[in-house]
């Protein structure tokens, strides 16, 4: 009976242990009337939270509101999730006006700027509010197995920048005008609304080399429009030689133009612009540049999120992104 009850309680510990290697803590505009931890600003909670354990997780909870503030998840801060207390993405809200022009360089106008590994955010949105005023990012990502669900994100130009290493945004939202997904990560933008704003290009993918296993899928998802003025947008360009961004399984809205892509001088020979059962009034296989391809089932299966983000240590995207709220 000793040597069970030892048993037992060594098991129970060993639970325990497992459990502390999470960290959770709170922020919120107000004063925990509970007497809770709770960090009056998302960046002091990245700043002062504990250390979670060696596999743990840190958790920051954000209670409904308006945070209008810089973010910056560095790189000595893996493992993170940010998670809105809100019914709905909207009622959590980082938001900033940083331009290219006020700040000196696009890449320092982002609301949020994440360089942590394995960086995850739920149910909130990143928004810049500077309007049509050049450059203003939502967001920078730079970090690999990042993901992003039931997210918003709210810019003119430049909206989302996600730059390096694998990333998954699902059942989000993203706004924007002029190349407003842009980089060069190998991303996925599953099951998600992509809204255009004014007359421009929605992507603007920067692979340097087919080498590279990057580029921009939108999977699953629908393009949608504001007002226009009868005037159409491009569903890419090419910042860099060798861009790569296909469009899988979408919905397309009627604005697209008929040659669905821009080469922004780039030697067509290079990019690798595709489509494989696009849907919608802007779907127009037949009408599109001749240097792009229409994909069938087999050679679009090599853009799944399992396939294209699973990489050498098998990262299993959608399981990761199902544990989320």
């Amino acid at each position: 009976m000793k040597l069970q009850s030892m048993a037992a309680l060594c098991g129970m510990g060993l639970a325990g242990v497992a459990l502390a290697q999470d960290v959770n803590v709170e922020v919120g505009h107000d004063l925990a009337a509970d007497g809770a931890t709770r960090f009056l600003h998302i960046q002091n909670a990245l700043d002062h939270a504990p250390e979670p354990g060696p596999n743990g997780r840190l958790f920051i909870h954000i209670r409904p509101g308006t945070y209008d503030e810089r973010i910056y998840v560095s790189q000595w801060r893996p493992r993170t999730t940010l998670l809105g207390e809100g019914k709905a993405p909207a009622d959590v809200v980082i938001t900033g006006n940083k331009t290219a022009a006020t700040t000196g360089s696009t890449f320092f106008s982002e609301t949020a700027e994440i360089l942590a590994d394995d960086f995850q955010a739920a149910n909130l949105t990143f928004e810049n509010s500077a309007g049509k005023a050049g450059q203003a990012l939502a967001i920078s990502v730079t970090a690999d197995r990042a993901i992003f669900r039931h997210c918003r994100f709210l810019g003119f130009q430049d909206t989302v920048f996600a730059n390096y290493g694998r990333q998954y945004y699902v059942d989000s939202y993203i706004s924007g005008a002029v190349d407003f997904i842009f980089g060069n990560a190998a991303a996925v933008f599953d099951r998600s609304e992509i809204h255009v704003t004014a007359p421009g290009y929605l992507t603007a993918q920067s692979r340097t080399s087919d080498a590279q296993k990057t580029g921009f899928v939108i999977l699953r998802s629908k393009v949608t429009e504001g007002d226009l003025g009868g005037r159409t947008f491009a569903l890419g360009r090419p910042w860099r030689d060798h861009a790569r961004v296909v469009f899988i399984n979408t919905e397309l809205s009627p604005s697209v133009a008929p040659g669905g892509w821009n080469d922004w001088g780039k030697d067509p020979a290079h990019v690798d612009f595709a489509e494989a059962g696009s849907t919608g009034r802007g779907a127009n296989p037949d009408a599109r540049v001749k240097w792009s391809r229409q994909l069938g089932p087999e050679a679009a299966g090599a853009f799944m999120p399992a396939a294209f983000l699973g990489g050498g240590d098998h990262w299993n995207p959608e399981a990761e992104a199902a544990k989320l709220p």
